[in-house]
């Protein structure tokens, strides 16, 4: 199959041959870009796929989802064309409560099954959010908030006018975030694995743990020594990890065993 990515499905760095797709998903405000590096991570077995929501980067005119199960429900179609390939789906903090409730849109329509999920730096989805809401504070104790988060460039939240230009998107996903409502379904059918930062205190690993509970398969936990970014200060043990949950005897990348 010729596989011809869109707006939605990118690849930086396509390998027409990989036997397997990793489909990325970003944290609040981010882009597909943040995902660009890691096509150059994982050889020519695994292509690299991040998720361009609408309202970032090339998709900046289009609106930002402020659902999560709404933006869950466009995704699914947009993934079936990319079904002819194993895949699995990573998703950071915002990205990994989407990833779940595609997953779960996945498999409630009986579509193609990710080999795994991996879920980064989000608590568990049934449980209740105990910070304070984000997306309806005013622009100025907003920003002073996701300053807390140490995730966000200086320069982005230094700059007035370019803060200015990315307000609507950030917050449309803080309202994803925020109201979010989660509903009882059937655990998932495909393993899951839960990434952690032991700093995080936003998502914990003892928040982190219940994930455990949505999968019927089985669920590993992987712990990194740093905060809730850990997919930048801490890429390359988060790398090495993800190697090792890749279906090897697809890709055939050189790895250690579990943790």
């Amino acid at each position: 199959m010729n596989t011809k990515f869109n707006r939605w499905v990118t690849c930086p760095f396509p390998q027409p041959d990989a036997a397997l797709r990793l489909f990325c998903f970003p944290f609040a405000g981010g882009g597909a870009s943040i995902y660009r590096g890691w096509g150059k991570l994982f050889g020519s077995q695994v292509e690299i796929c991040p998720i361009q929501l609408p309202g970032r980067e090339n998709r900046f005119s289009e609106p930002a989802f402020k659902e999560a199960q709404t933006l869950a429900q466009a995704l699914a179609s947009q993934l079936q064309l990319y079904s002819d390939k194993p895949f699995v789906m990573y998703g950071h903090s915002m990205g990994a409560l989407v990833a779940f409730e595609l997953t779960r849109v996945l498999q409630a329509n009986g579509m193609t099954m990710p080999e795994a999920l991996i879920l980064g730096a989000h608590r568990a989805a049934h449980l209740p959010r105990t910070r304070e809401t984000l997306y309806n504070l005013d622009d100025k104790t907003f920003i002073e908030r996701l300053q807390r988060f140490g995730g966000f460039p200086e320069e982005v939240l230094a700059s007035a006018d370019l803060l200015q230009f990315l307000m609507p998107t950030l917050k449309a996903d803080f309202t994803l975030c925020d109201t979010y409502v989660y509903t009882e379904q059937e655990p998932l059918n495909c393993p899951i694995h839960i990434f952690s930062g032991a700093a995080d205190p936003e998502a914990p690993p003892a928040v982190m743990e219940d994930w455990r509970q949505h999968s019927s398969i089985d669920a590993h936990m992987h712990v990194f020594q740093a905060g809730h970014f850990f997919i930048r200060s801490d890429l390359e043990r988060v790398t090495e990890t993800l190697k090792t949950i890749l279906p090897l005897s697809q890709t055939g990348i050189a790895s250690t065993q579990h943790a």
